[in-house]
């Protein structure tokens, strides 16, 4: 069971069916459900917390990029293969196949994040290269910062086509980080990822419940423009957003 330490809830933006669930939005913390690799004797500790930078630092070898062509501009966007190689797969064939194209970013809260990839529109549509839902991959070191380019689902390992962007931006309080720093590595929370969400902010209440498998590089001004659009009660743009291609760069 996880455990939730003692904090006052706020209000929780949750989403339907295959959305970005928000799970409990408070300012609290709990155990996140990622996997804490312990070091290898020829890691030290520098080399394990500098493992956070491969995301928020821009491309790093191993790294595939691809770039995200709207209606409102341009993103450049790294996927990680090494750490969530299905979600990285899944993304990759769709969009070579232009399976996004045209597709509308059907979701959008402004400075919480961006949700795309269904082609029906709805929030319920769309699926995998494998005609089925896929599983969840979770890494420690790999979270939803700032920027981040993760899976949407309906709950635990059910993955298809649709994705998020997250544009949460130095939102995390003085107090989540205290108790990040108080529940430690053992409870998913190294000193990497504290720094991370200190300095750029993020969706921490998602880690351990969405996939991340890239991280936008350049052009989320561009995800913060689409985040302000006019949108109706259902959060969806009054007029569209849509995504005109995705190139990929082996």
């Amino acid at each position: 069971m996880k455990k939730h330490l003692t904090f006052l809830l706020a209000i929780i933006l949750i989403f339907s069916l295959v959305a970005c669930s928000n799970g409990s939005n408070k300012e609290s913390i709990e155990e996140t459900n990622v996997e804490t690799k312990k070091e290898s004797p020829k890691e030290s500790k520098n080399e394990g917390e500098n493992k956070v930078l491969n995301q928020i630092n821009g491309y790093q070898e191993g790294n595939i990029k691809a770039k995200m062509k709207t209606t409102m501009g341009e993103m450049e966007i790294i996927l990680f293969p090494n750490v969530a190689p299905k979600a990285v797969e899944n993304f990759v064939k769709l969009s070579k196949d232009g399976y996004y194209n045209g597709i509308t970013f059907h979701r959008v809260i402004e400075g919480f994040m961006i949700q795309g990839g269904d082609p029906t529109g709805t929030g319920m549509g769309g699926e995998s290269i494998w005609k089925s839902p896929f599983e969840d991959e979770f890494d420690i070191n790999y979270r939803n910062f700032y920027g981040a380019l993760s899976m949407a689902n309906a709950g635990p390992s059910t993955n298809g086509s649709q994705f998020f962007i997250v544009t949460a931006k130095n939102n995390v309080s003085a107090d989540i980080i205290k108790q990040m720093r108080d529940a430690g590595e053992e409870k998913g929370y190294p000193e990497s990822v504290i720094k991370a969400y200190e300095e750029q902010g993020g969706a921490f209440h998602l880690d351990g419940r969405h996939t991340v498998f890239g991280h936008v590089i350049k052009g989320m001004d561009i995800a913060e423009k689409i985040s302000k659009v006019k949108t109706d009660g259902q959060d969806k743009p009054v007029e569209d957003v849509k995504i005109e291609s995705i190139e990929i760069e082996e």
